[in-house]
């Protein structure tokens, strides 16, 4: 069954959440796509909430940025681990996991956040090689993360998966290719893995819709929109909070969506 977006308790306390200043004290929290838009929004947030944040992504300088503007804040010391989802191996997930567990001991949270975009054409001329790395990018890369981190998830005495997915995923339009395809997939893969969790370990699993932000990833999907007319990052980071800080420990199988209003 597929979780869908509504006018749910969670939903409403989610996006008018006030976190507590120590929400996510002492907890690690993985977050993928860490260098730009909502993803260097995020862990800039869990760390100003007492989080050690580590920081996934494949461009290093970007990722460096991050880790600065959270030393600058004074904030917990993030770490950062360069990663590239298009090209990872199993073994390179599982030397990932072994990582964090020797540096960290456990896993609090886990973000996916990382996503391409892919190409805006139609299927009929849709080149293969990209459709197969969107996908892998967006799908195939979330489940082997997770797959490889959940023995560290499991460490922690209530941690959060959230997935990061699309109304397109859900309401498929023209030209969205691979990417809606993808997030189609992680609507399926989050309530599957909710399903498989929800008895047996102190780990819930949601996803979020951010809906459309001002980043990088929104201009290049709509080149002619004029970015003023999209929210800044920082203003959907309640959601974010919420699924993340303990809060949220009933919340399971959920999609919230970022910009819900009454």
């Amino acid at each position: 069954m597929q979780a869908k977006i509504q006018a749910s308790t969670e939903q409403a306390e989610a996006v008018a959440y006030k976190a507590p200043d120590n929400l996510l004290k002492n907890k690690a929290i993985l977050v993928t796509g860490a260098g730009d838009g909502i993803g260097a929004e995020a862990a800039k947030t869990y760390a100003a909430y007492g989080a050690t944040v580590i920081l996934a992504g494949k461009t290093i300088p970007k990722l460096e940025k991050v880790y600065d503007d959270i030393i600058a804040a004074k904030s917990p010391e993030p770490a950062i681990y360069p990663i590239d989802f298009s090209g990872a191996s199993v073994d390179d997930y599982a030397s990932m996991a072994d990582t964090l567990e020797k540096n960290f001991g456990q896993l609090d949270g886990l973000l996916h956040n990382a996503a391409q975009l892919g190409l805006m054409t139609p299927l009929a001329s849709y080149k293969p090689k990209d459709w197969v790395t969107t996908l892998h990018v967006n799908l195939t890369a979330p489940f082997l993360l997770t797959q490889a981190l959940i023995p560290l998830l499991m460490k922690a005495e209530n941690a959060s998966i959230v997935f990061t997915t699309d109304r397109v995923g859900q309401n498929p339009n023209a030209y969205w290719g691979a990417y809606g395809a993808s997030k189609a997939g992680i609507d399926n893969l989050m309530v599957t893995l909710a399903e498989e969790l929800e008895n047996t370990t102190q780990i819930r699993v949601n996803s979020i819709d951010p809906g459309g932000v001002r980043t990088r990833f929104r201009r290049n999907a709509f080149p002619g929109e004029v970015p003023t007319e999209s929210p800044l990052p920082e203003t959907i980071m309640p959601c974010y909070l919420y699924l993340m800080g303990n809060d949220s420990l009933n919340t399971h199988k959920q999609t919230i969506a970022a910009q819900w209003q009454k």
